[in-house]
């Protein structure tokens, strides 16, 4: 799927050339990815239980977001001038109340709509302080040469923790009920917590800036002086924003496909599956060097996989469909995250993290919304079609935009503004 001239002969990166604190990372990555998206497709299946609406789809997808652009960019700025770890395990103690509260009330029969937006609200605030802090840890745990294949193997981690959730909430909704769904997201995220409790947080090369709101302001004139962060971060939001049928999953799994509760934790897992399938073939092969004409080559998979699912009417060619998207999807994922982390200098990596995760948000929520919307006015399959052929659009004009982007390449990496 990438390109770019690599050689095949590069050693293996085993568990012996990473330090244990990287291990403890994954493993409180892996506790919180997979409650997250168990979280995100268990609040889907109740909300259309309790609504039957698009519209209804497409609104969390609207509330997630609007905590998020403000939020982010304090958390940002708080991850390079406090303790980065403690920062994460704060946040994740707002998501554990979050996942027992919606346990508690969905067993007692008191869950509804505004409940169920609220806690939406609440957990995305948490997610935009605990999802900087750790993004911009990951590059303390590892050394600069081998950080490229570590951030692979941490995208492994958490494809395979996004393709558990949303098939273990199927399979949980299916023999136990939603409410069961949402007391295991909360035990994850005590696991989570429990792995990071010995984590040794290293403090930013450089020292901690103070938190002010100047360090705020740096941090978004930094991404917006760099072609190639900008680049990379403009083309995910809008190819997803465009390109996502995640929010309609529950409509497809219905009223389109007819597969159930089990068959919609299929569906939705199988994103994930591909996207762990792309990882385990990265880590195999030496890291992609070429990452922005790789980049816009697997976007524009991406879109066209989503295509193809939205017209698909069977039910195993939706799945391949879906899981091509996730493969492409992760390919960018990686070549992304590597492209913004090591053109970054270490004391900006919390706040370009967090403009970074604005983006994302930007991307999977206001996708959300938009898929949602746009079905409610027409249908699914036109929401999830033209959203394709929008992504394929957008990696057109980002290519044309941004010349910098078509020929960046990671082994000519340097922090600064380009």
């Amino acid at each position: 799927m990438a390109v770019g001239g690599e050689r095949a002969d590069e050693p293996s990166l085993g568990r012996s050339t990473l330090p244990r604190d990287f291990w403890l990372y994954l493993a409180s990555r892996f506790c919180t990815a997979t409650g997250s998206t168990l979280l995100r497709a268990a609040v889907a299946w109740h909300v259309y239980a309790l609504s039957h609406s698009a519209f209804h789809l497409g609104l969390i997808g609207l509330v997630q977001f609007l905590p998020a652009p403000a939020l982010s960019l304090v958390g940002g700025a708080l991850a390079d001038a406090r303790d980065r770890r403690r920062i994460m395990m704060t946040a994740q103690v707002v998501l554990l109340a979050c996942a027992t509260a919606l346990c508690m009330a969905t067993r007692a029969g008191a869950a509804s709509l505004p409940l169920l937006y609220g806690i939406v609200v609440l957990a995305a605030g948490a997610a935009a302080f605990d999802n900087p802090a750790r993004a911009s840890l990951l590059p303390g745990l590892v050394g600069r040469d081998i950080f490229p294949r570590a951030v692979t193997i941490a995208a492994t981690n958490q494809a395979l923790a996004f393709a558990s959730g949303p098939a273990v909430a199927g399979l949980v909704i299916g023999a136990a009920g939603v409410g069961m769904a949402y007391g295991l997201d909360a035990a994850l995220i005590a696991v989570s917590l429990a792995a990071l409790t010995p984590l040794r947080c290293p403090p930013p090369v450089g020292g901690r800036v103070g938190f002010r709101l100047q360090s705020i302001r740096d941090g978004l004139a930094f991404v917006w002086r760099h072609e190639v962060i900008l680049g990379c971060m403009t083309l995910d939001m809008f190819a997803v924003i465009f390109g996502g049928a995640t929010a309609l999953l529950p409509i497809y799994a219905t009223a389109i496909l007819h597969v159930g509760a089990r068959g919609y934790g299929l569906l939705a897992s199988s994103f994930e599956l591909g996207a762990l399938v792309a990882s385990a073939a990265l880590i195999a092969r030496r890291p992609i060097t070429r990452a922005g004409p790789a980049l816009l080559v697997t976007v524009g998979l991406y879109g066209v996989a989503t295509i193809v699912f939205g017209v698909s009417r069977w039910f195993p060619l939706s799945v391949v469909a879906y899981a091509a998207a996730g493969m492409a999807d992760q390919v960018s994922v990686v070549l992304r995250n590597t492209a913004i982390q090591l053109s970054t200098p270490d004391p900006l990596r919390g706040r370009v993290s967090a403009v970074n995760m604005i983006f994302i948000g930007a991307s999977n929520q206001l996708g959300a919304a938009e898929s949602g919307f746009v079905a409610a006015l027409t249908n699914a399959t036109f929401s999830v079609v033209t959203g394709g052929l929008g992504c394929l659009l957008v990696v057109a004009i980002v290519a044309a935009r941004w010349p910098r982007l078509r020929r960046y390449r990671t082994d000519e990496a340097v922090s600064g503004p380009r």
